[in-house]
């Protein structure tokens, strides 16, 4: 390397990776497309390795590049981090907090707890990223998070508020259309919503429930806000919280008995945002507010 390449040239990087081309890097950085070229091209020398290929479908990314991105994300956020830590003044409820939720969290339960927070603190800004990763907190993507599952990392303060609680749920119509199941094994003759990509806490989550396969499932879709549209829309049988189905006046639990679970809820906050006033009012008006059943 014939010198330490400058923050702009990272950051022109990340752009062109998340855009798939230099006009979109330009239009997200707010810079010309000429001057994204230079960067990349200026980075590529600095570092001695291509990190693009260029063809008439745009830029893909070369191995170099794709074993670089998880520096230059970590650069990006904690960048981000830093700007949001120098937006606030010391001891004042003001500048900005980055909460990372799951898209249930953050459609349902959230926004009356960010609403009190804004009418108490008008200083208050949040950016609210709907995410379930395990690690966005240890790589400064967001700086309060809430999880469902016990965080292990020492470098994480987390406080568990209760359980949410999971039930089969239909729509009286499709019930009407199809019958109430009887039992799990009925479920096998019914539209069933569920998952499509399985990951190894998912697996394990549904392990006693062997009818609640992705083989098994007439709709697969990651989205939990998607499956709850799907059993509002009466599509068919699907898994969503007790309390957000006790929204939905024509929602229906199914199988109360044979099927139910609770996910564990903690709000979690880098430890390094202890002493930060901002990110301690809106920690602890979560953990005060946040309305899971009592553990």
């Amino acid at each position: 390397m014939s010198h330490e390449p400058s923050w702009d040239l990272y950051r022109t990087f990340g752009a062109v990776l998340r855009e798939g081309s230099l006009s979109g890097a330009a239009r997200r950085l707010g810079i010309t497309q000429p001057s994204v070229a230079r960067h990349i091209d200026a980075l590529e020398a600095s570092l001695g390795v291509s990190l693009f290929v260029r063809s008439a479908r745009g830029l893909s990314p070369t191995d170099a590049a794709l074993e670089l991105k998880p520096h230059a994300d970590l650069l990006a956020s904690t960048s981000a981090a830093l700007l949001r830590t120098a937006d606030g003044r010391a001891g004042e409820v003001r500048g900005t907090v980055r909460i990372s939720a799951s898209e249930i969290v953050g459609t349902v339960h959230l926004p009356p707890i960010m609403t009190g927070l804004r009418l108490k603190h008008p200083d208050l800004a949040i950016e609210l990223v709907l995410s379930n990763s395990v690690d966005d907190l240890l790589q400064r993507e967001a700086d309060i998070a809430v999880r469902m599952f016990r965080p292990t990392q020492n470098a994480l303060i987390a406080k568990r508020v209760g359980n949410f609680e999971l039930g089969l749920h239909a729509h009286p119509d499709y019930l009407a259309r199809r019958g109430t199941p009887g039992t799990l094994e009925d479920l096998r003759n019914h539209d069933v919503i569920g998952y499509d990509v399985e990951t190894p806490a998912l697996r394990a989550f549904l392990q006693p429930w062997p009818m609640l396969q992705r083989a098994a499932f007439a709709l697969r879709v990651d989205s939990d806000v998607a499956q709850l549209s799907a059993i509002r829309a009466g599509y068919g049988i699907g898994v969503c919280q007790t309390a957000v189905a006790a929204m939905e006046p024509k929602l229906t639990r199914v199988l109360p008995e044979a099927f139910g679970a609770d996910l564990e809820t903690w709000i979690v906050m880098h430890e390094d945002m202890r002493t930060n006033t901002r990110c301690r009012v809106v920690f602890d008006e979560l953990v005060e507010r946040l309305p899971a059943r009592p553990r």
